[in-house]
């Protein structure tokens, strides 16, 4: 099995909607790529490093106790961080990181977004979403 490694992009929501009501330029809406972020299906949320969250200027939406390979620790929630990957997008919240420099993409943001781990493949799978199939229930 290996791993799966993918691209996406990140926004600041909140900036995106100043922008959309003309408080600020579109050009002052935070942004920005990251490249290499490893899927961990281990993970429940996104998961940024300090850096990426500042970069964005993300808004604290509290703290959770979280578990970790170190432990049992304390960590920041961060809100409203717009993911868009493999012509999905989605506002999510996100965890800081502070033991390690790269992002983590989780769980619960891939199954929102309909997106699957192909680890034989190591590519996400996008999965069903059309007249005739979808990957959203309510039953």
């Amino acid at each position: 099995m290996g791993q799966v490694i993918v691209t996406f992009t990140l926004t600041n929501r909140i900036d995106q909607l100043l922008a959309q009501r003309g408080f600020i330029s579109s050009g002052e809406v935070r942004s920005c790529i990251l490249d290499n972020v490893l899927v961990d299906t281990s993970a429940t949320l996104l998961c940024l490093p300090a850096s990426i969250i500042s970069q964005l200027g993300l808004v604290q939406g509290g703290e959770a106790q979280i578990e970790t390979a170190a432990g049992v620790q304390q960590g920041r929630i961060l809100r409203d961080v717009e993911l868009s990957i493999a012509e999905r997008q989605g506002t999510f919240d996100c965890l800081e990181l502070t033991e390690v420099p790269y992002a983590l993409l989780g769980v619960t943001p891939m199954e929102v977004l309909g997106l699957e781990p192909d680890l034989k493949n190591r590519k996400l799978r996008v999965l069903p979403m059309n007249s005739e199939q979808t990957y959203l229930s309510v039953l």
